[in-house]
């Protein structure tokens, strides 16, 4: 089982993947499809207004005068990898078909992870309250960022969805339950911190049950007709390329820029990741249920790939941060 922790292989993935098997044999329909996507709308809120009870000022003040390396990972998240899933495009329609291409061009406008982030920030010996606080803003902007993005990535395509409108959905079901948790935060804060599994099984349930409705309804749509098993190697090969290309190109920014390896770590890893708890949500406010499940898969599958290379990459920090330095 070892490899399997080095890996860092996430086992809410494969209860995600189980979850997808089950749409796809059982796809929930009619009157239960509505119950359902009623039950998903509310759970999305509650999603969000843990998301924004759980966020403490005091952390993000104490890495908030870092001003030089959270415009590097703001640039990473919203402009380089955007940039990047423009130039995808010559992938399609010959690797890529649309709507992977499509998924990838949502995936570009995300913004970064919150818990991962920090997490491999602090395991590989970074500055861990500037990646609180980076990785914490970038939850935050993109909630207005991402559907902005997303209108102008993918233009007027089918599939893309009116940017004003998406952004008026974004606030009333996203961000409003987000600024009344964190309203909530002095009255509800020691709880939330003294239930924190409770709070990321309610996370994680909330996402499950959207990945569901949505898997349902691209079930019912036929999507297993639209993607086979080349097509989902190739959605990993492209995962593995545009991943390594964010990495180096913030590694050697991070050195060009003279931050030292502590902060070089924190842009590495706030700067590279993609948020599948803020994405699976967000799709299924912004796209039409029938077009969610196509539009996460790309998500879905970097996520892995993130994780289990910025497993290995903390690692790699950890030891040379260890290293004695020579005389």
């Amino acid at each position: 089982m070892d490899w399997f922790q080095r890996l860092k292989i996430d086992k809410f993935l494969l209860v995600m993947i189980c979850v997808v098997a089950i749409a796809s044999v059982l796809p929930c329909e009619g009157y239960i499809k509505t119950g359902f996507e009623y039950l998903t709308t509310a759970a999305i809120a509650l999603l969000f207004f843990m998301h924004g009870a759980k966020l403490s000022r005091d952390a993000i003040l104490a890495g908030a005068g870092h001003w030089r390396l959270h415009l590097v990972v703001f640039l990473s998240t919203f402009v380089l990898f955007p940039i990047l899933g423009l130039g995808m495009s010559v992938l399609e329609p010959g690797i890529l078909n649309q709507p992977l291409y499509m998924g990838f061009l949502y995936l570009c406008a995300l913004p970064a992870t919150v818990q991962s982030a920090i997490a491999f920030t602090s395991v590989a010996g970074g500055n861990v309250a500037a990646a609180v606080c980076s990785a914490s803003a970038s939850s935050i902007l993109g909630i207005f960022l991402s559907p902005v993005l997303v209108g102008m990535l993918m233009n007027t395509q089918e599939g893309a969805t009116d940017t004003l409108h998406a952004i008026g959905k974004i606030i009333m079901q996203l961000m409003v339950p987000f600024v009344l948790g964190h309203l909530s935060r002095p009255l509800i804060g020691r709880w939330v911190d003294k239930h924190k599994k409770l709070i990321n099984i309610t996370d994680r349930s909330s996402i499950l049950l959207v990945v569901y409705v949505a898997f349902s309804e691209a079930v019912v749509g036929g999507i297993w007709h639209q993607i086979d098993a080349l097509a989902l190697l190739w959605v990993v090969v492209c995962s593995i390329v545009l991943l390594t290309i964010v990495l180096v190109i913030n590694t050697w920014a991070a050195r060009l820029l003279g931050f030292n390896t502590e902060d070089e770590i924190t842009i590495v890893f706030c700067g590279s990741k993609k948020s599948l708890a803020n994405g699976i949500p967000m799709a299924n406010v912004l796209f039409p249920v029938s077009t969610v499940g196509i539009m996460v898969l790309p998500l879905m599958i970097f996520h892995q790939i993130q994780l289990m290379v910025c497993a290995v990459l903390a690692q790699r920090y950890a030891r040379r941060l260890k290293k004695p330095s020579p005389k």
